[in-house]
């Protein structure tokens, strides 16, 4: 089926299910990348591109049509994300473990010169998600979306349904919970 979004949204809330399978296999890929670069474990984010999509499901009578389906859809994916990291939050025991010797040298390679190599960018990108993980919901939500996936402060607030000063706040709160994270880790010396 190669209808627009709002002609399947039509069907599907007039009772065609397959309406909703064409959605789904529409934007599943975006939805799981998505749900990807905030949830670190890929089992753990199909399992929360199924519970977008049911909300989705559930809620699709309050898309107005006003904007793209896809920005409505992205923004029911990014609220149920932040809804999951913050009720993960609540039940996981927060250890602070130390580096790995791969962090390590490359903290300590990359203070003296920088000429990053594969490893050296797996090390880094395991050093942030590290990081990351040890932040609140909010904090690497708005990390994530400003400084990773270079989102402007304007289309944070409309993913989030927060207002702009708020995304502002919330944004400066980050990086004080980011570097209080770095300074527990021990990378502090390296900065």
């Amino acid at each position: 089926m190669d209808l627009p979004d709002a002609t399947l949204v039509q069907a599907t809330l007039a009772g065609d299910h397959s309406a909703f399978e064409s959605l789904v296999q529409r934007h599943q890929s975006n939805i799981f990348a998505l749900a990807r670069r905030r949830i670190n474990d890929p089992s753990e984010a199909a399992d929360l591109v199924q519970d977008i999509f049911l909300k989705t499901y559930q809620n699709l009578a309050s898309w107005r049509g006003e904007a793209p389906f896809e920005h409505w859809l992205l923004r029911v994916a990014t609220r149920v994300c932040y809804d999951h990291l913050r009720s993960a939050r609540r039940q996981r025991e927060q250890p602070i473990s130390q580096l790995s010797d791969d962090e390590s040298e490359w903290i300590a390679r990359n203070a003296a010169a920088h000429q990053p190599d594969s490893h050296d960018s797996d090390a880094a990108r395991s050093l942030v998600a590290k990081a990351l993980s040890r932040l609140s919901p909010s904090a690497r939500l708005v990390l994530t979306l400003l400084e990773i996936e270079d989102r402007t402060v304007k289309e944070i607030a409309a993913l989030t349904g927060w207002s702009i000063p708020l995304v502002k706040v919330r944004a400066f709160r980050a990086r004080a919970e980011m570097r209080r994270v770095l300074s527990r880790m021990g990378v502090e010396r390296y900065l």
